[in-house]
C-alpha cells in the first residue's frame, strides 16, 4: 500500500505576505524559480504538488491584513481539489485555526 504523502503548512507567526510565501514554498518544496504570487502557487501546485494531503494550520493566528492571503490560500486549495477531482484524482485538504 502507498504510504500518504503530506504536506503542512504552517502560518502561525507569519508576518508578512512575503513569508507567507516562503513557508508555500518550503512546504511544497517547490523550486527556487517559485515566483511568490498566486499565479504562481497554483501552477506549482498543479504541476509540481504529489500530495495526498495538504493541511493548513495557523489560519487563525496570523495578522488581520493577511487574512486575504489565507483566503486566497484555501481558494486556491479548493480549486485544486476539484481539479483533480475531475481526473479521478482525490486529494484531502485540512485547515486547522
Amino acid at each position: 500500500m502507498k504510504k500518504q504523502k503530506v504536506v503542512t503548512l504552517d502560518l502561525r507567526g507569519c508576518q508578512s505576505l512575503g513569508e507567507i510565501h516562503q513557508r508555500i514554498k518550503k512546504a511544497f518544496a517547490f523550486p527556487n524559480f517559485y515566483g511568490e504570487n498566486w499565479d504562481a502557487f497554483w501552477d506549482l501546485l498543479w504541476s509540481e504538488c504529489d500530495a495526498d494531503r495538504i493541511v493548513v494550520r495557523g489560519e487563525e493566528a496570523v495578522l488581520e491584513e493577511l487574512k486575504p492571503s489565507v483566503a486566497m490560500i484555501n481558494e486556491i486549495l479548493q480549486e485544486l481539489k476539484e481539479h483533480r477531482a475531475k481526473y479521478g484524482e482525490q486529494i484531502e485538504i485540512e485547515l486547522h485555526s
